[in-house]
């Protein structure tokens, strides 16, 4: 072991870990640099975070300039930063989020959704589905299905919270058609057995399922629960944490499916890696939230704020050449699925793809990703992996990545899956 991870495992809680075991000292653009001087390409992104890559030069200067001006608050005055992000970020937004809130995480915005549901409906009961993931603090781990392990040894959780299944066709063995129509009906159940409409809130969802396994909802799904929601007077929140953005082909989920939030939770990409989150609604649902209903120390942070503001500017350039690169990925995965029987399933949106790994009974291959992962680390490169069974490579370069670094991606990835395959 190298020094510095002699000293993480001696003061840091063991709790707290990291996927690669190597100390980054630089990161810019698509790449990162190790202490010994080794260049890795940057697949992980930060969990989809670093959206620009790193340290992109607008964003840089924005936060830069700010840190030489003021750089806490605490509630306590106004200062620019807060308002402009907030106003870039209501321009880009589906139409009726015409506020906006500013927290400091993802799991921190989306217990602010709920506790502002809550506050609006009058009602309780939240309905979130099997898979999705929303954060691991003790109100959004009740959310969060995505592994069994997140919520173990933490019970009781939140009460009034009813588990519903997301459609995953490809595990399940099912058309996209008929996976909708179990998922749906088994709501229907739910209504009838466990929970009349009338006490639900809110829906929250993800309209594609990140940590669960990269599932998109479909057109078709996500209008059902919008049509549910509407007939039953339910808010539906959309968790777009780690999809907004442009990581799927729009700057959020939500335009992609022309489907309407009354809340959309914001974080990871926000700010290209700076700590920010988001609630956004409309000024109507807002108003359930007077002054002191809901507060924070740090959010809306003013060097966070002015980050996301120039980060905002600058994505606005690369989003519209998020779908060539999206073409060009699913080309090459779908190729790669038809020539290796371990690639068993390739699903997303945009530049938001995963690779389901599975054994010749298309099963979860629980060790595929482990062996994979190290190939592509030893080559160079970083990548994630998710589902229950970490079974599933998340393909997330970021959104501005050459064309040629893309491809490198994935020739090291295809290298490794023929070395797994023998």
């Amino acid at each position: 072991m190298t020094d510095l991870q002699n000293r993480f495992q001696d003061i840091i809680a063991p709790v707290i870990q990291f996927d690669y075991q190597v100390e980054i000292v630089e990161g810019k653009g698509s790449w990162v640099t190790a202490a010994d001087g080794r260049r890795y390409l940057d697949f992980a992104c930060g969990i989809a975070t670093t959206n620009m890559g790193h340290r992109p030069d607008s964003v840089v200067a924005a936060a830069q300039d700010q840190l030489n001006k003021l750089w806490h608050a605490g509630g306590s005055f106004l200062y620019e930063p807060i308002v402009t992000a907030a106003e870039n970020i209501v321009e880009i937004a589906p139409d009726g989020i015409d506020k906006v809130l500013f927290m400091n995480s993802g799991a921190e915005a989306v217990e602010a959704s709920v506790k502002l549901a809550r506050k609006v409906s009058g009602r309780q009961g939240i309905v979130s589905f099997r898979g999705g993931f929303h954060g691991r603090t003790m109100g959004s781990v009740t959310y969060t299905t995505s592994k069994a392990r997140y919520r173990q040894g933490y019970h009781p959780l939140l009460p009034s919270v009813f588990i519903t299944p997301f459609p995953h066709p490809f595990r399940w063995g099912m058309s996209q058609e008929e996976a909708n129509e179990y998922a749906l009906k088994e709501l229907e159940f739910k209504f009838k057995h466990e929970v009349t409409p009338g006490e639900i809130a809110a829906f929250l969802v993800e309209p594609l399922q990140g940590e669960g396994g990269y599932y998109p909802a479909s057109h078709d799904f996500i209008h059902a629960l919008r049509a549910i929601a509407d007939e039953h007077g339910i808010l539906m929140i959309l968790d777009e944490v780690q999809t907004g953005f442009g990581r799927t082909g729009d700057w959020f989920t939500s335009q992609v499916y022309d489907v309407r939030p009354d809340i959309l939770v914001m974080g990871k990409a926000i700010a290209n890696g700076l700590p920010l989150s988001a609630v956004g609604a409309s000024a109507q649902v807002f108003d359930a939230f007077p002054a002191g209903s809901h507060g924070t120390t740090f959010g809306g942070n003013p060097v966070s704020c002015a980050a996301s503001a120039a980060n905002v500017d600058a994505l606005g350039s690369v989003i519209p050449g998020v779908d060539r690169l999206s073409e060009h990925a699913f080309s090459r995965w779908n190729d790669i699925k038809d020539r290796y029987p371990i690639v068993g399933d390739v699903r997303g949106l945009g530049l938001m793809i995963g690779i389901e790994l599975v054994t010749e009974g298309n099963e979860p291959d629980i060790e595929a990703f482990s062996a994979i992962g190290q190939y592509a680390f030893d080559a160079g490169m970083f990548i994630l992996n998710c589902s229950p069974d970490g079974n599933v490579i998340r393909f997330i370069p970021p959104l501005n990545v050459s064309g040629e670094d893309l491809d490198r991606g994935i020739d090291i990835l295809e290298d490794a899956i023929a070395k797994y395959e023998g």
